[in-house]
């Protein structure tokens, strides 16, 4: 069975507070939202992700000289 939904919708304000992947934003009626995620390997890597690092330890593979920080500066947070 069809259902045919004749639809009016103003919005004078919307906020959102964040969408990320695989969230659904649903204004109106719909028969059924199937999920999709698609997933690519864009950079053509072949082996895992190397280990993270705790923020102020040295990787191993970097000389010791070398200071972890921002490789641009960032603005100080707003209250």
């Amino acid at each position: 069975m069809n259902f045919y939904i004749q639809q009016n919708i103003q919005i004078n304000f919307i906020k959102i507070g964040g969408i990320t992947n695989s969230s659904v934003l649903q204004i109106g009626s719909a028969g059924i939202i199937k999920p999709v995620a698609y997933l690519s390997n864009t950079g053509g890597f072949t082996q895992p992700a190397p280990a993270a690092i705790k923020p102020g330890e040295l990787a191993p593979e970097l000389p010791s000289s070398q200071i972890l920080a921002p490789a641009v500066p960032l603005q100080a947070p707003v209250q």
